[in-house]
């Protein structure tokens, strides 16, 4: 399995969108080195030394104990509860073992995408005229649709027609981005279904092996429909300083773009999100590059990179591990208010329990046991999934009135993927505390 999933915030507190966050706790401002659009703010701390549990927590601890030893999680799992607005431990096994993460991965892309990009940043994608040549100039909108080309096509015709050309030739310029290659961690068995080569351009998220031409096609066809003869085919071409611009489509904003990510856990605009990130803070667009600045902006918030290392942007490298500690730091840091305006998207991204069109939905098959079906509505986790690795990690507001924050990452599991995931899915329940 390759597919990872996600799950959102049941209520979320996101500020400036009717809803209730936890009161301010952190205060150490963090130095930013890296050119940013978004502002670093409040960074996480180490967990607080475990306190005094109230009953609600303490119930959640002794209950996990015994359940975590549940023989469909394998021998090897790392998992974490904090108090969400105190920070302090409630729970933890194994809290700092780094385990492949799979699509927990995500999280960590999209903080630092939005704290590099900006939440309002728009992808461009472009249509260029010169020397007989329309060229569609990929800007890494991974949402760009058939419709979208469409308009443009509309206005290139427009354009043409004033300019008098008989017949245009079509290409793509997809550099923005470097010829594709694999990540550390992955193999060619994930082209094109779990994911496609990562380039600037593409059209209604067509999962082939060469987008940009694909895209080109289906925009030279969209011209040819607007009454513009093309000749000859569609090729790959740099466009020309001196090109003039005809038409221009602009992606919705990055936060939007997040939220859908990870709402579905969309391997495809997670890696386009890894190499416009990188691109922003000055470096090449390269799996390389981009993991060196998701590292970077982590650290500057202050969480916790003991065990960190990441291959990809979207987690389906085999070679990335994360602990759930840092997983949970990371959720922690988009759920603090002064964080709000800039990384509260993540938290608002989480599908929650049960959500149809997300990754939590029923159509997965998730909180639909005895043991989890009580948490349906009432909890919100990324998921991730792949062969000997499965995650979960959320929020979720506990018997006490509190919200927590929770990160479950197990390896090597010999059960049924779908027998691990309802036992995860029993301990969100259990840290909800509607299995008691």
């Amino acid at each position: 399995m390759l597919n990872s999933s996600s799950a959102g915030h049941a209520g979320s507190r996101h500020c400036g969108r009717g809803t209730i966050r936890p009161a301010l706790r952190r205060a150490a401002v963090v130095a930013v080195t890296a050119p940013v659009a978004g502002t670093i703010l409040f960074g996480t701390s180490a967990f607080a030394a475990p306190a005094t549990l109230d009953p609600a927590e303490q119930s959640i601890a002794d209950n996990l104990d015994v359940r975590v030893q549940d023989t469909r999680l394998g021998p090897t799992l790392s998992g974490v509860v904090i108090d969400a607005e105190s920070g302090s431990l409630v729970w933890g096994h194994d809290a700092t073992t780094a385990l492949m993460p799979a699509s927990n991965t995500k999280l960590a892309t999209s903080t630092a995408a939005l704290t590099i990009l900006g939440p309002d940043h728009r992808f461009t994608t472009k249509a260029v005229y010169g020397d007989g040549v329309v060229t569609l100039v990929g800007g890494g909108d991974r949402t760009l649709t058939s419709a979208d080309l469409d308009t443009m096509a509309r206005t290139v015709a427009l354009g043409l027609k004033e300019a008098g050309p008989s017949s245009v030739q079509v290409r793509v310029d997809d550099s923005l981005f470097p010829a594709p290659t694999l990540a550390t961690g992955w193999n060619d068995g994930y082209y094109p279904d779990s994911v496609a080569p990562v380039r600037a351009l593409v059209v209604d998220g067509r999962h082939v092996t060469d987008t940009s031409v694909d895209a080109g096609r289906t925009f030279a066809k969209l011209l040819a429909r607007r009454g513009v003869t093309v000749t000859g085919g569609v090729a790959r071409a740099t466009a020309g300083t001196g090109a003039a611009l005809l038409a221009q489509h602009q992606s919705g904003a990055l936060s939007d773009i997040v939220e859908h990510m990870l709402k579905v856990s969309d391997n495809d605009i997670a890696e386009t999100l890894l190499r416009a990130t990188a691109l922003a803070a000055g470096r090449p667009a390269t799996f390389e590059d981009g993991t060196a600045v998701v590292r970077q902006v982590l650290g500057q918030y202050g969480v916790s990179l003991t065990g960190f290392e990441i291959h990809d942007g979207s987690g389906l490298s085999r070679a990335n591990r994360i602990p759930a500690r840092t997983i949970a730091d990371i959720l922690d840091l988009a759920d603090t208010a002064a964080n709000g305006p800039t990384l509260g998207y993540v938290v608002d991204g989480l599908p929650v329990a049960g959500e149809a069109g997300s990754t939590l939905g029923p159509e997965w098959g998730r909180f639909d046991t005895a043991d989890s079906r009580c948490a349906v509505g009432r909890v919100s986790a990324k998921t991730g999934t792949l062969t000997g690795a499965i995650a979960l990690s959320g929020l979720t507001k506990a018997g006490d009135g509190r919200w927590k924050i929770f990160s479950f990452i197990e390896n090597d599991s010999a059960a049924d993927p779908a027998a691990t995931k309802d036992a995860l899915d029993g301990l969100a329940a259990t840290v909800n505390g509607c299995w008691a």
